[in-house]
């Protein structure tokens, strides 16, 4: 199982930087908000991936899961998509100012 899901975050973190090296604002942001889903599924493999187990524990407990990579990724998915939803609506003002999204354009680099 963590052998299928190191390959799932492989695949992740490949999109995710292809989208961030482009030029294209939306790509960028799409690229980071795929980036990081690839890192809390790195983070909740790092932790043990463990079927059937509640994350709770107590001193009679046979088995369970641990729940530090769970509050983390939890926490973690709420800011992602907290600034997410920020860079969506810079984006979209900036195109609505600016009249663009592409990055060279934006920097004030001219196309030769």
């Amino acid at each position: 199982m963590e052998t299928l899901i190191s390959v799932l975050i492989g695949i992740l973190f490949t999109i995710g930087v292809y989208l961030i090296l482009s030029k294209n604002l939306l790509h960028i942001i799409f690229g980071s908000s795929i980036l990081s889903h690839g890192a809390h599924l790195l983070i909740i493999t790092m932790g043990g991936l463990k079927k059937g187990a509640p994350p709770l524990v107590s001193e009679n407990a046979a088995a369970y899961a641990d729940p530090l990579p769970q509050s983390l990724i939890l926490t973690a998915i709420v800011i992602n998509f907290a600034v997410t939803a920020f860079l969506l609506v810079l984006a979209y003002r900036s195109y609505d100012v600016l009249g663009t999204n592409d990055m060279n354009q934006l920097r004030g680099v001219n196309d030769e």
